[in-house]
C-alpha cells in the first residue's frame, strides 16, 4: 500500500510540474502568461467584439412599461385574463391563489422614436435616444418562474448553482488582455430586492482564477488589496516571492492545480495595487463625461459611476465588466418603484452606448442589458394606477445588446396582444449564450470542460445561435 501511495505521489508531482513551471514562468514574465492559452488557443473564428459589458438588472424590469408596448391593454384593463392566453402556466405562490387575473395597462406613455420607430416608455428618454443604436429583443424566455434560479439561470445556464458564471467561460475561453487586471470584474448597485450572491461571478468547477472580482464602492475598492499600516510595497514583494516558493514546492508534491491559480491571484493582486486606485479614481474624467452619464457618476456605488468605470475597464482590456443594478421587483407600488429604477439608470446605461459609439469602442464592444425574467400583464394585488404590481412572468420578456456586431435599429421577436405569449421568433436563455459567446469568436458546443467524467459548456447541450441578431 505504501510502496502504491509514494508511486501516485511521484506521479502527481511530476505532472504537476509543468504546471507549476508554467506558473512560475508566468511570474518571471507576466506578458508571457496573459498571452497563453487557457480553453482555447484562439478563437474559433474572427471575433465581432473583444469585450462585454452586462449590465444586468436583477428582479425582473417590467416589460410592459419598457420596450413592449401593448395599446390592446388599454381597451381590456380590468378584464380577467382569458384562460386561452394563460394556458395553464405555472404560476408563482404570490399569485397562484388570486381568485382573480384582471388584465393591468401601463400607465406610462408610449412614443415611437429613431428612425427605427421604436416604442420607448416615457420612464427612458436617455434610452429613446439610442433606440437605432440597439436591437432589442422583445421575446427572450427562461425556464426559470422565481428569481434565485432564474438569476442563476441568466448567469450560468443552469437553474441550479454551481456552474460558472457566463464571465467565468470568457475568462476560461479568451484569458485576459491586461496583466494588470483582472479578466472579469462585477460590481453591484441598489439597494433592497433580491440578494445577490458571489457564486453569480463564480467560477464553478473551473479554475478560481476565472472568478470575478468584485469592485465595491469605498476607500478600498478590492479587499485586502492594499497593503497594512508600515507594510511597504518592497515587504510585500519579498512575502509574495517566498510565498511563491512555498506554493511551488506545495504545488509539485501534491498536483493541486488551485496552488498554482493562488499564486497567480497573489500576483495579480500585487498589480492592482496600482491599477485599480486609477482605474477607479474618475476625477480626471472631463466635465462632459458627467454631462453624459450624470452627476452620480462622480458618486462610488451608484450605478452611474459604475457604468462609467466599465468604460474605463474596457478601455483597459478587461474582458468581461458585469454590473448588477437591484430593486427592480415590482410585486406591489410598481409606478412609483419603477419610476426610481428609471431614475438610477437609464441615463447612464444610454450613455454608456453613446460614450463608447464616441470613442469607436462600440464596434468592438457587446453591450447587454436586461434582467432574469418579464412581469405578468395581469395584475398582482391593487390595481389603482398608484399602487398595482405584476408578479414573475418567464414565459416572455425583453433584453437589448447593442455593438459587437449586432445589428442596430433591430426590434427582434414579438408577442401576442397581451404581452403573454411569443408568436414569433422565441430566444432562449441558451441562444442568447450562444450568440453572445459567437460574436466573440467562439463556437459555443467547442468551448467546453470536463468535470466529474463530463464535458460541460455554458450553453449545456442546447442552443442555436441566432444569425437575425447579427449585422
Amino acid at each position: 500500500m505504501n510502496d502504491s501511495i509514494l508511486s501516485r505521489r511521484d506521479l502527481l508531482a511530476s505532472a504537476s510540474s509543468t504546471l507549476g513551471g508554467a506558473a512560475l514562468a508566468g511570474l518571471l514574465d507576466p506578458a508571457s502568461a496573459i498571452a497563453s492559452p487557457t480553453g482555447l488557443s484562439s478563437p474559433h473564428f474572427p471575433p465581432r467584439a473583444k469585450r462585454v459589458i452586462y449590465l444586468f438588472q436583477s428582479g425582473g424590469p417590467p416589460q410592459h412599461e419598457m420596450l413592449d408596448y401593448k395599446p390592446h391593454l388599454e381597451t381590456v384593463h380590468g378584464q380577467e385574463m382569458p384562460a386561452s392566453v394563460i394556458g395553464g402556466q405555472r404560476l408563482t405562490g404570490m399569485t397562484a391563489g388570486q381568485a382573480s387575473f384582471p388584465v393591468a395597462k401601463s400607465i406610462f406613455q408610449f412614443d415611437r422614436h429613431g428612425e427605427s420607430g421604436a416604442w420607448v416608455s416615457e420612464l427612458m428618454p436617455h434610452t429613446a435616444k439610442i433606440v437605432d443604436d440597439i436591437c432589442i429583443m422583445k421575446s427572450v424566455h427562461t425556464d426559470a418562474i422565481n428569481h434565485d434560479p432564474a438569476i442563476t439561470f441568466l448567469q450560468t445556464g443552469f437553474q441550479i448553482a454551481g456552474r460558472p458564471s457566463i464571465g467565468a467561460w470568457m475568462s476560461y475561453g479568451l484569458g485576459s488582455e491586461n496583466e494588470n487586471l483582472p479578466a472579469f470584474v462585477a460590481m453591484l448597485s441598489g439597494k433592497g430586492g433580491q440578494p445577490l450572491y458571489d457564486r453569480l461571478w463564480g467560477s464553478g468547477f473551473l479554475s478560481s482564477v476565472h472568478q470575478g472580482v468584485r469592485f465595491r464602492s469605498d476607500k478600498s475598492p478590492v479587499l485586502y488589496l492594499n497593503n497594512p499600516p508600515g507594510f511597504s510595497a518592497e515587504l510585500r514583494r519579498q512575502t509574495l516571492d517566498h510565498l511563491s516558493q512555498l506554493n511551488q514546492l506545495r504545488g509539485d508534491n501534491v498536483g493541486d492545480p488551485e496552488i498554482a491559480a493562488r499564486t497567480a491571484q497573489y500576483e495579480m493582486a500585487f498589480r492592482m495595487q496600482t491599477s485599480v486606485p486609477e482605474l477607479t479614481d474618475v476625477s480626471d474624467e472631463p466635465a462632459s463625461t458627467f454631462e453624459l452619464y450624470g452627476e452620480d457618476a462622480k458618486k462610488p456605488g451608484t450605478y452611474a459611476h459604475n457604468a462609467l468605470v466599465a468604460r474605463r475597464l474596457n478601455e483597459r482590456g478587461v474582458r468581461f465588466v458585469q454590473l448588477f443594478h437591484r430593486g427592480w421587483d415590482t410585486h406591489n407600488s410598481l409606478p412609483k418603484q419603477l419610476r426610481a429604477r428609471c431614475r438610477e439608470t437609464d441615463q447612464a446605461t444610454a450613455a454608456l452606448v453613446q460614450d463608447l459609439k464616441n470613442r469607436g469602442m462600440l464596434d468592438d464592444t457587446l453591450v447587454v442589458w436586461g434582467g432574469e425574467f418579464g412581469r405578468t400583464v395581469y395584475c398582482q394585488g391593487d390595481l389603482k394606477p398608484t399602487n398595482y404590481g405584476r408578479d414573475h412572468h418567464p414565459r416572455c420578456f425583453t433584453m437589448w445588446m447593442a455593438g459587437g456586431g449586432i445589428k442596430p435599429g433591430l426590434s427582434y421577436g414579438q408577442t401576442d396582444e397581451y404581452g403573454y405569449n411569443i408568436v414569433q421568433d422565441p430566444l432562449s436563455v441558451h441562444d442568447l449564450h450562444a450568440t453572445i459567446l459567437h460574436q466573440l469568436g467562439v463556437d459555443h458546443t467547442k468551448l467546453t470542460f470536463k468535470f466529474q467524467g463530463r464535458h460541460y459548456r455554458l450553453t449545456d447541450v442546447h442552443g442555436e445561435v441566432v444569425e437575425a441578431l447579427l449585422s
